[in-house]
């Protein structure tokens, strides 16, 4: 992973969770990792999208609202430090919106209905002409966020690049308008972790599907998951031999496993016969319980203590309001609109 921008000039990073529910292994994995080890090396501003969260959720707003102190309980519980990370909320960020609005001006219709990651959700989500408009530009307001930080290296999966792409052509018109460079463009930092497949190895790991493992989950929880996981479906008796690839359990234990030489061993022995489904859950289960026993523990220390959360955010987001303000300050320049 290189984020060096210069030889000691840490980069200025922007990441962040829509706040539809509460993060898992598929997050830990993917980006919550990442974030603990890039604290330590540069500025870094965690966006609890709450505002983001409403574009499909608009007539389920408590869905959105119980779950912004499950995701910040989810950051501490990991690792994350207020300290070292500023995290705040996009809804206290009043420039954001505004520069939403600006940037809603630049982009066509056309153009949002061509980013393959929209194209995508869209169809997963059967909206057809029925999208609502706030998801439809989405991209815009991601926009927001990433230039209203000033952020040059964004945290993404594969998936989000078109999102990123969009962003750094709003910037260029934005500086074309202006005659000079007023807004930066910014770069992916693709993580090296495969993505997590869900654990019914059928869809997406979704937060709303139950195919998910949550960080918060439960022992019996984690237990009936991985008992439920996908295997080889060729594998009918113990002794015959079973295929690695695809199934859901190795990918499993090489993501989370800390013991590398022995899962090695174990997939030669699998492939052979003579080891069952069985036994490799049970390595698998020990192994995540392991892990997410004290991730457990913080996060339910830190949920009963939401006054400490709620600290968190007011004052991550008064710094991020100050930040963001300064750049609606110059985009509102460029329109002529600072007449006072």
């Amino acid at each position: 992973m290189n984020t060096k921008q210069g030889a000691d000039k840490p980069e200025i990073i922007l990441t962040g969770d829509r706040a539809t529910g509460p993060l898992h292994l598929g997050h830990y994995v993917g980006s919550l990792k990442q974030r603990v080890t890039l604290q330590e090396i540069h500025e870094q501003t965690i966006l609890v999208a709450d505002m983001q969260g409403l574009t499909d959720n608009a007539y389920n707003p408590k869905k959105v609202s119980s779950n912004i102190l499950n995701i910040v309980a989810d950051y501490l519980a990991v690792g994350i430090a207020p300290s070292k990370t500023t995290i705040c909320l996009q809804s206290q960020l009043p420039a954001l919106a505004e520069l939403t609005m600006y940037y809603n001006n630049l982009v066509t219709i056309s153009r949002l209905e061509r980013n393959p990651t929209v194209k995508s959700e869209i169809q997963n989500k059967g909206f057809e002409r029925s999208i609502p408009a706030g998801f439809l530009t989405y991209p815009i307001s991601q926009a927001a966020d990433i230039t209203g930080f000033n952020a040059s290296l964004v945290p993404v999966g594969d998936d989000q690049l078109p999102m990123l792409e969009q962003t750094n052509e709003i910037v260029r018109k934005v500086n074309s308008l202006a005659g000079r460079i007023v807004l930066s463009e910014c770069r992916p930092l693709l993580s090296n972790a495969p993505r997590l497949p869900s654990t019914d190895g059928k869809n997406k790991m979704s937060k709303s599907l139950g195919n998910a493992i949550n960080l918060g989950a439960t022992e019996k929880e984690i237990s009936a998951a991985v008992k439920s996981m996908y295997t080889d479906p060729n594998h009918l008796k113990v002794e015959d031999p079973g295929k690695v690839e695809g199934n859901i359990v190795f990918t499993y234990l090489d993501a989370f496993h800390p013991d590398e030489g022995y899962i090695s061993q174990l997939k030669e022995h699998y492939r052979r016969g003579g080891l069952g489904d069985g036994t490799t859950k049970k390595v698998l289960e020990e192994c995540l319980q392991d892990m997410l026993r004290p991730i457990r523990k913080r996060r339910g220390e830190f949920l009963n203590d939401k006054a400490q959360l709620v600290d968190i955010l007011i004052k991550g987001s008064q710094i991020s309001r100050e930040k963001t303000a300064k750049v609606l300050f110059n985009v509102k320049d460029i329109f002529g609109l600072n007449i006072f």
